[in-house]
């Protein structure tokens, strides 16, 4: 019976630590999200003119 109550015991150790791990991905990746979301709004993340990109330097001939 001992040996039953141990391994009981562990198993429900390992649901914890499982469940415990699965909330800390879930945190990492909100807060991962939300950077990037806040990222996208930031305004060095948009371009200073709305023109199309010119290049500096003519190619040659």
């Amino acid at each position: 019976m001992f040996h039953l109550e141990l391994h009981q015991q562990r198993v429900t150790e390992l649901y914890r630590r499982a469940e415990q791990d699965r909330l800390v991905r879930e945190a990492l990746s909100a807060r991962r999200a939300a950077r990037r979301t806040a990222a996208r709004r930031t305004p060095e993340a948009e371009p200073h003119t709305h023109s199309p990109r010119r290049h500096r330097f003519t190619h040659a001939a």
